[in-house]
């Protein structure tokens, strides 16, 4: 069974989680992080977004802000962690970036 953390901001993965949850196999959601601050257009300190633990197989980042995913994706680089982040044009070791 794979352990996926998403994340996301106002309601952003809605319809994802739910099609995870009815028809994933194998696949079970051990977490939502959801942002709903709002929040400035430059964030100065995106990891106190993030959780101070993080137990995940996969991360599905569907955040709208590019800070905050930037600081996602670096720390999931230093846990070994992969990250998917659909719509990205980062280039961080581990995150993967399909287009929309």
């Amino acid at each position: 069974m794979q352990r996926i953390v998403v994340f996301e901001q106002g309601g952003s993965a809605d319809a994802k989680i739910l099609g995870i949850r009815e028809r994933g196999r194998d696949l079970r959601i051990e977490r939502v992080v959801s942002i709903e601050a709002c929040l400035p257009e430059v964030v100065d300190e995106a990891e106190d977004y993030l959780p101070d633990r993080l137990d995940a197989d996969l991360v599905l980042d569907f955040l709208r802000h590019p800070d905050i995913t930037q600081a996602l994706a670096l720390r999931c680089r230093d846990l070994g962690i992969p990250v998917v982040a659909s719509g990205r044009r980062l280039q961080i070791e581990g995150l993967m970036c399909p287009p929309t």
